[in-house]
């Protein structure tokens, strides 16, 4: 493993305009990374071009213009680009987390968790599997929001074990202090780097979001925090700490047996 750079896109929402979150993320994006290959891997938050909606009729086709122009994205920066969007594929709508490489392939994660509080769970079709990439010597899970608050479904395994666990989030400011205890205790079990991204700004239904996206390492501690600013938060995770810690600590070889179902 060679050490690995990550980009953290914390910023407002335009409410329903696709459109309008694509212009400004691009330009927030390129005065931040004005270069290519500056970083690895940039992480959007969830829903990033609609803000946390219920209404299905905001989606677009999987393969509509997110798709592209996460695919030109990815391939100005040479650097895989992820987030979540409100999609709609054979009927059914989800909130789906795609993972876009420079040369244009993607994989893709649903939701598996929707968040019943605000009738996610109504609209949205919830994903059966998880998806655990291979990004220049890392392996990286990533996943979305409500999905932090599950710690089998984030669980590392010894078998085959990640490196770097994902949350992409729009997560309210009534509940931002789980958000921070949540990343910090999905870091220590796992003994992986984690980040959490998530949005700032009001959305249409009147919630207020406080950013405070996060960068941990393997044991908890902070690396970085976006605070409640704008920012594309840039970091180097170093391999060899981590290796190094997982030798020292070699808890996932005393972690539970267990099946996933739907995976």
């Amino acid at each position: 493993m060679n050490d690995f750079s990550i980009s953290l896109v914390q910023s407002s929402l335009h409410w329903h305009d696709p459109a309008a979150n694509r212009q400004m993320l691009a330009e927030l994006l390129a005065s931040a990374l004005p270069e290519s290959g500056l970083t690895d891997l940039i992480v959007l938050p969830e829903m990033f071009t609609t803000g946390f909606s219920m209404e299905a009729a905001q989606a677009e086709p999987a393969d509509g213009p997110t798709l592209a122009w996460l695919r030109e994205q990815a391939a100005r920066y040479n650097a895989v680009l992820t987030g979540s969007v409100l999609l709609t594929e054979g009927g059914r709508y989800y909130n789906r987390l795609l993972w876009v490489r420079p040369d244009g392939t993607f994989s893709s994660y649903d939701k598996r968790h929707l968040f019943r509080l605000a009738g996610e769970h109504e609209v949205y079709t919830p994903g059966t599997c998880r998806l655990v990439e291979e990004w220049r010597g890392w392996r990286i899970m990533p996943l979305i929001c409500y999905d932090l608050r599950f710690p089998v479904w984030s669980r590392n395994r010894q078998a085959a074990p990640y490196d770097l666990l994902l949350y992409v989030a729009n997560w309210p400011q009534p509940r931002i202090e789980a958000w921070k205890a949540l990343l910090q205790a999905r870091a220590i079990e796992n003994l992986a780097y984690t980040a959490g991204v998530n949005r700032l700004g009001t959305d249409g239904n009147g919630h207020d979001y406080p950013g405070q996206s996060a960068l941990l390492d393997m044991r908890g501690d902070y690396l970085a925090q976006a605070g409640n600013r704008q920012t594309v938060l840039t970091r180097t995770l170093r391999a060899a700490p981590l290796q190094e810690f997982r030798q020292q600590l070699p808890a996932l070889f005393d972690a539970d047996d267990f099946e996933l179902a739907g995976r």
